[in-house]
């Protein structure tokens, strides 16, 4: 296996260099046109062949697409288009993997199986329309053979190659980590290979969109490693929807809880869709609408998903430094890192993304804008920028189609009061109190015995200082390193303070 998707990469570099090397020996022209012409056509051979080499480079180049400060313009617009859809399997290809996850007599569980042809073909799985012995309509996604060690394998190799190249390229990973960003991108991706995994996801997104009247998730009727049979999602997809078929106030409702669940996966639950483009949800007038294909979930941690609500917050209220400090605290200043450039940086871009709808912004690319920004100045951004970008660029293009007139900074700032309440509650939880008091003792123990070595060393002579010229952004970087350190002990104080209050409170007697 590894060396066929060897040969097979080879001969897809091949090819693509062959094309390649005509355009590069060709006169060199100062007309744009010309150019750009050319860059269309180069952006073009490379998607067709992340689509050749299949799922795990389609995924790649999605992410790559929100990534403008790795890629060019013009490729990133180019891989925005990439798709996962393939020649369908012959169905006789397919019935082996039935019979091996749902046994000989599968088709015994089915009242109508529709095996002429395909509801969906992608390169990890074809989709089939059939019917349960209930009547019950239902979607069976079956994998194709072999897949999953495919992936399995292309992992393998990118991995490598990213170490390679991390190590011949020291500096440029000190900005970009691209190991790690490949490594957030593969955990996202392995319910895909794992359709019980995937189960999983339905079944915890179907508690979430709970609180939602017009969200749904299909329903898991039976999953396997392999085999994955869930109710079928009514209407159309949103790309295909035809919106004067839906009243104004019904388009905006489906765009707005559809930001909203968005936002409560991103800052409430950290765990979110993180390919809702407008293929995975379908849409009927005076319907549900649907959220299907849960194989790709991200998952934040509290101080990304932190860092993201100052970033929103900034954008609400047109504060390019507060963006600009949320971005900051995802990432970590290089070295050489212009900080106070990156923040002109931001006071100049923000207004420009301030409050717009989405048929006036392509957040992505704003998105992209910050990136190369953030890359350019040298500030390492977290590698969940990634994933979390791609996500956030696809559920702004799919609400786009339905219900371009909506901002999602007022959508964002509408639902600010649960955000804000949901951050709350957890902070003063016990568990988290109990952690910043530990977090406290810890540190206020180590300062006695660094005190009492200060106080020796000057007692016998012992203690120097050296002196040494310091350029201002390092000097920056040491006093924010410093007010950062007296922040973790002022937050923590305070928590300490407040779980004294609460234990007090809870042992005052009630009157």
């Amino acid at each position: 296996m590894s060396r066929a998707r060897a040969q097979l990469l080879l001969k897809v570099v091949a090819q693509l260099a062959a094309r390649e090397l005509p355009r590069r020996r060709g006169p060199a022209s100062s007309d744009t046109g010309d150019c750009t012409d050319r860059a269309r056509r180069r952006a073009a051979d490379i998607r067709a062949s992340l689509e050749r080499l299949g799922p795990l480079y389609i995924k790649i180049g999605q992410i790559l697409s929100t990534r403008q400060d790795l890629v060019p313009q013009t490729l990133a617009t180019e891989l925005e288009s990439l798709h996962d859809q393939t020649t369908a399997l012959p169905f006789s290809a397919m019935r082996p993997v039935l019979e091996a996850e749902l046994g000989p007599a599968w088709a015994s569980r089915f009242k109508d199986f529709d095996v002429s042809r395909p509801l969906g073909s992608a390169s990890l799985a074809q989709a089939y329309s059939a019917q349960l012995t209930t009547g019950e309509s239902v979607v069976v996604k079956v994998q194709r053979p072999g897949v999953r060690e495919i992936v399995s394998e292309d992992m393998r190799m990118i991995r490598a190659a990213a170490r390679l190249g991390a190590r011949r390229a020291p500096y440029f990973t000190m900005t970009i980590d691209l190991e790690a960003m490949l490594g957030v991108v593969f955990d996202a991706m392995r319910p895909e290979c794992d359709f019980t995994l995937e189960a999983s996801n339905m079944d915890a997104a179907r508690r979430s969109v709970s609180g939602f009247d017009n969200l749904e998730v299909p329903e898991v009727v039976h999953a396997t490693p392999r085999v994955l049979v869930q109710t079928m999602a009514p209407g159309t997809s949103i790309r295909d929807a035809d919106p004067t078929a839906f009243k104004d106030e019904e388009r905006e409702a489906i765009g707005t809880s559809l930001l909203t669940f968005m936002y409560h996966g991103y800052f409430t639950d950290r765990r979110f869709h993180a390919d809702p483009h407008p293929g995975n949800i379908f849409v009927c007038p005076s319907g549900p609408t649907t959220l299907i294909d849960w194989g790709m979930v991200g998952h934040v941690d509290r101080r990304i998903s932190m860092s993201v609500v100052l970033i929103l917050l900034g954008l609400a209220r047109n504060d390019g430094p507060s963006v600009a400090a949320g971005w900051l605290e995802m990432g970590r200043p290089t070295q050489w890192a212009d900080v106070s450039g990156f923040g002109q940086d931001m006071a100049a871009l923000v207004p420009k993304i301030h409050a717009a709808s989405l048929e006036h912004l392509n957040f992505g690319a704003a998105l992209g804008n910050v990136l190369k920004c953030s890359t350019r100045r040298g500030i390492q951004t977290s590698p969940m920028i990634s994933i979390l970008a791609k996500s956030f660029a696809n559920i702004e293009g799919s609400v786009r189609y339905l219900a371009p007139e909506l901002s999602v900074t007022d959508v964002f700032v509408e639902n600010m009061r649960d955000v804000l309440f949901a951050y709350a509650c957890e902070a003063v939880s016990e568990e988290q109190l109990a952690t910043h008091l530990m977090q406290v003792i810890a540190a206020a123990g180590s300062l006695p015995g660094e005190l009492r070595a200060i106080i020796r060393a000057l007692a016998q002579g012992d203690l120097t200082l050296q002196a040494a010229p310091v350029q201002a952004g390092r000097l920056s970087l040491v006093e924010n390193r410093l007010d950062d350190r007296t922040r973790y002990l002022t937050r923590r104080l305070v928590a300490l303070g407040a779980l004294a209050w609460w234990a007090h409170a809870r042992r005052r007697p009630r009157t």
